[in-house]
């Protein structure tokens, strides 16, 4: 289980005021030594939460015993090789409404691998149209749950 992950924004307190929305949570600013950042905090029991990190920054390894640091970094409108899968309590009609509203392309799609028929659906919502969360209403995500495992990837040849 993931209880938290960071992404990059250019406008953290503007994305997860909007992720916020879409996990039925709240958005809050970032408590910890990185001024600017932002999160959004589901409330459920597990302590669900997306930290939103200004995109001018990257973490670091720290020296010794230090911690992570945060570091500068250059800026650009690259995408990035990041995105994370979140089922969340909002409907597919909801969840478009939410990314519409910000301004982030959102779209309803099927999941496969090459030539095969779609086996499950997510919503892509695009924050600030460069980075990818798939986004998928509870009533889908059984679908994904049961072909995510053991038996169905060993049926499919997938082991390394």
């Amino acid at each position: 289980m993931i209880h938290h992950f960071s992404i990059p924004a250019r406008d953290p307190a503007a994305v997860a005021a909007v992720l916020a929305e879409m996990i039925g949570g709240r958005a809050f600013r970032f408590p910890g030594p990185l001024p600017g950042a932002a999160m959004a905090v589901s409330g459920d029991p597990h302590g669900t939460m997306i930290e939103v990190y200004p995109d001018s920054v990257a973490m670091a390894r720290g020296e010794g015993d230090e911690p992570v640091s945060y570091i500068p970094v250059p800026t650009d409108d690259r995408c990035m090789p990041f995105h994370a899968l979140l089922s969340v309590p909002l409907d597919c009609a909801a969840i478009e409404a939410v990314g519409n509203r910000a301004g982030w392309r959102t779209r309803l799609f099927g999941r496969a691998a090459p030539g095969l028929p779609p086996v499950f659906q997510v919503i892509e919502v695009w924050v600030e149209n460069r980075i990818l969360l798939e986004v998928v209403p509870a009533d889908l995500i059984g679908v994904y749950e049961t072909y995510m495992q053991f038996e169905r990837m060993d049926a499919l040849h997938l082991s390394l």
